[in-house]
């Protein structure tokens, strides 16, 4: 399959680039490095990675991001930075690409535990993988020429456990391997509208 992976340069993009490239043609895309750019918070940006790598198999996007802070200080630009990058950015990739994904293709997306298991400072995240999650369930229903939508989401990694672990207090770190593992499922299995929880 032709798969664009958009935030191949991250520490889960790297690894899914890994497990895929042996049997999988990869496009990698990121806002600095791979194949082609991408500002995923530009809807501009987003078109024209498509229309550079024309028709293809599946896209997985293990990208996005938003602010952390007490709820006593966020601002609305809190929010909207959360919703124009994690969650905006990736609903776009999805509303862009299935003018050019082929028949049967598949999307995976990316939210995060935060969306059922909330820490302090984490709002905007909860919501935005919240929406994420239920933008996956009900656009999957939607979709034509029998393409699927899932979202992965990840709790906190064992690789990112002595960088961020603080900030997760009583979370169990996950494997890698089963982070990979579930881009593979919703890859190259028939799932769809499903959110794939890894924690």
């Amino acid at each position: 399959m032709k798969i664009i992976l958009v935030g191949a340069s991250g520490t889960i993009g790297k690894q899914i680039h890994e497990a895929l490239s042996p049997r999988h043609e990869i496009i990698t895309a990121s806002l600095n490095k791979g194949q082609v750019k991408v500002d995923i918070t530009k809807p501009q940006s987003i078109q024209a990675m498509f229309t550079t790598v024309g028709s293809f198999d599946a896209l997985i996007s293990a990208t996005g991001s938003g602010p952390f802070g007490a709820i006593s200080a966020l601002t609305d630009e809190d929010f909207n930075d959360g919703i124009r990058s994690k969650l905006m950015g990736q609903i776009n990739l999805v509303l862009t690409g299935q003018k050019y994904i082929r028949d049967g293709g598949s999307f995976t997306l990316t939210s995060g535990i935060l969306s059922e298991e909330p820490i302090a400072g984490g709002t905007v995240l909860s919501v935005v993988n919240g929406g994420l999650n239920s933008f996956a369930m009900a656009a999957s229903a939607e979709l034509q020429r029998g393409l699927r939508l899932n979202v992965v989401s990840p709790g906190i990694v064992e690789d990112s456990a002595d960088a961020i672990g603080q900030y997760f207090p009583g979370h169990n770190p996950v494997s890698m391997q089963r982070v990979v593992n579930a881009y593979i499922k919703s890859l190259e299995g028939i799932e769809n509208g499903r959110v794939i929880q890894v924690y």
